[in-house]
């Protein structure tokens, strides 16, 4: 139905020469001026007649945002639903908090589900929880969101306070960097993806302390999945690099490199020179450096 909706917009082969009008000035207009605004622009008339009025003006003031309707529709049903005016104060009060118009696409395309949310009951209760539990001030709410649209469709107590605590418990206190370098954290669920990527870790061998001291030096394994990233990879490090564990703990980043890219590329490029490096310096090692490592195998003791 959404891409029924959304088609029927486009239902000219051309595009009608459109009056150029930023997000800034559409998004800056009252309500009542943005309805007149939109039924007088020239795909407003070409759309198909069967689509009501306000879903007409619904997906025109998503295209006028750089927002692509057909998607946000098809992502967050309740849209069609909406009325504009509901959806033109969420957009205000993101702007009160700091997000500049030309990020709304982005972040509006990744989650069309912040159009349809409460401002008072579910996204101001955010933006309180990243200035009092992340200490974040207000001119850095934007770089957080950028960072991790998800936030603003998770419901702080449910979700992102049982994450942060559960986070602080296993050693992640850096408030700073949880809000600025890994957001993806607080919108990950405890008990679905957290607790198993610890558990996995501890399943193949490492203590609990171990484990937990390989996410404190590496984050992103709480990210990892463990079908498609940790057991591929853990496999290959076993049965053709032959490494033990011993060199996973000191180096976890292991998980965070490409097999097709780089780590087998370059175990298979040292076997072949007869080269045994550790792990961070195969990996981390950029081409020249890694270059120059095959090259002149004298110089791995000097790093």
């Amino acid at each position: 139905m959404s891409a029924a909706l959304s088609s029927s917009l486009y239902i000219s082969p051309k595009k009608p020469s459109c009056p150029q009008q930023s997000q800034s000035t559409f998004l800056s207009t009252k309500p009542t001026t943005i309805k007149t605004n939109l039924h007088s622009h020239p795909l407003f008339t070409v759309a198909d007649q069967t689509v009501t009025l306000q879903m007409k003006e619904k997906i025109l003031c998503l295209e006028l945002m750089g927002i692509d309707s057909g998607k946000a529709l098809s992502l967050n049903p309740c849209l069609c639903s909406a009325p504009l005016d509901s959806i033109q104060s969420v957009l205000h009060f993101l702007q009160s908090k700091g997000i500049y118009p030309n990020d709304l696409p982005r972040i509006l395309g990744m989650c069309p589900k912040i159009l349809t949310s409460d401002v008072r009951t579910e996204l101001y209760p955010v933006f309180m929880f990243l200035s009092n539990d992340l200490h974040v001030p207000e001119n850095a709410f934007r770089r957080v969101i950028k960072k991790c649209p998800r936030l603003l469709i998770s419901s702080v107590e449910d979700q992102l306070k049982p994450a942060l605590f559960y986070l602080q418990r296993v050693g992640l206190k850096d408030l700073e960097a949880l809000a600025y370098q890994d957001p993806i954290l607080l919108v990950s669920s405890v008990e679905h993806t957290l607790i198993p990527k610890l558990r996995f870790l501890e399943s193949i061998g490492f203590s609990r302390p171990e484990a937990i001291g390989m996410i404190l030096r590496c984050p992103a394994l709480f990210t990892f999945s463990i079908e498609n990233n940790f057991k591929p990879k853990l496999d290959y490090f076993m049965s053709e690099i032959k490494g033990k564990l011993e060199n996973l703990k000191e180096f976890p980043q292991y998980f965070a490199f490409s097999p097709e890219k780089r780590i087998k590329p370059r175990h298979l490029e040292s076997m072949e020179r007869g080269l045994e490096l550790p792990l961070s310096l195969m990996l981390k090692s950029t081409d020249e450096e890694f270059e120059q490592l095959l090259t002149n195998p004298s110089s791995v003791a000097n790093v």
